[in-house]
């Protein structure tokens, strides 16, 4: 296990280190189409030296088929990456079969459990491992990258006698240790909290097309992480939806997870198959109680109207359900 200065470089130097180790297997890498961004890019880079990349699409609830993920594995393939749960929509992927597929045409797995950690249980079979403190209340600028024994990783950074070779300069020993302390706090309450918070999602998933026309809810409803939710709303920006809810005193998000400052078109969203205009991610922190949530259901609907309104949009076809 290395500590690097965030999620993003862990990813990053996890998937170069297998890659450069495995350059004489092949030159042929897989991911998925909803990874945060640092698998892509990286990908992307990839494929400019000359690799080349099978990109495994995914359903309306933005999972892989365990089944494609199997056969994109050819016997050139260098390493295949699936994240644990999308950032974005909360879909668990089936991490376990994948591996399984992995395991046996002898490839390592790259798993991106940033999201996961701390929160649900993590799923076995993986080869490398990385993850973000700042996900779990730890410290920003630590992040986690675990390469299991067995895996073949070469640096592709000049080595350093520190980190086992696997990440240059110094450790950040004081947020270390209090990434260390909040991982063990955080996930003690998770075991308890994120049945409650999964019910508080599950009534904002029923809630909402009750009270909103034109409103899609997005990800699986049942294999999802307990504290995301995601949902489009038609007739209005993302941002603006952000800036009132905002001044209502409710923080959310949208774009995707991993470059909301851009304000693009999420490519989660666009790899699903479904509405990416207006989309708004709300993620429940922990002490999240039932007042908290039933103001946010009350005040939502009439602010997507007056936007709504302020756009030019006088109705829309249909009732709420």
């Amino acid at each position: 296990m290395a500590f690097t200065t965030s999620g993003t470089q862990a990813v990053q130097l996890g998937m170069l280190g297998a890659l450069n180790a495995r350059r004489r297997v092949g030159r042929h890498l897989i991911v998925s189409a909803v990874e945060h961004s640092s698998v892509l890019h990286v990908a992307e880079q990839f494929e400019r030296d000359g690799g080349r990349v099978t990109t495994v699409g995914v359903d309306l609830y933005g999972r892989v088929s365990a089944e494609e993920f199997a056969a994109a594995l050819r016997p050139d393939t260098a390493l295949a990456c699936l994240q644990s749960a999308n950032h974005e929509v909360g879909t668990v992927q089936p991490v376990d079969e994948a591996a399984a597929a992995c395991r046996a045409a002898r490839v390592p797995l790259l798993v991106d459990a940033a999201q996961s950690v701390g929160r649900v249980p993590l799923p076995g079979g993986w080869s490398i491992l990385t993850a973000s403190a700042h996900k779990w209340g730890g410290p920003p600028g630590v992040g986690l990258l675990v390469v299991r024994k067995g895996t073949r990783w070469k640096t592709p950074l000049p080595e350093d006698e520190r980190e086992g070779r696997r990440v240059p300069g110094f450790e950040n020993v004081p947020a270390i240790s209090a990434a260390a302390a909040a991982l063990e706090a955080f996930s003690g309450e998770s075991a308890a909290d994120g049945p409650r918070l999964s019910a508080l999602i599950d009534h904002m998933r029923s809630r909402i097309p009750q009270t909103i026309l034109d409103v899609e809810i997005v990800g699986d409803p049942v294999r999802r992480l307990p504290h995301l939710l995601t949902f489009s709303c038609l007739y209005v920006e993302g941002e603006a939806i952000i800036t009132e809810l905002d001044r209502l005193g409710f923080e959310v998000s949208s774009g995707s997870s991993c470059t909301a400052d851009t304000l693009r078109p999420s490519h989660v969203l666009e790899a699903m198959g479904v509405i990416t205009h207006g989309n708004v991610r709300v993620s429940l922190p922990r002490g999240t109680n039932a007042a908290d949530l039933d103001r946010f259901l009350a005040v939502l609907p009439d602010a997507v109207t007056r936007l709504r309104r302020s756009a030019g949009v006088t109705s829309t076809e249909g009732t709420p359900r």
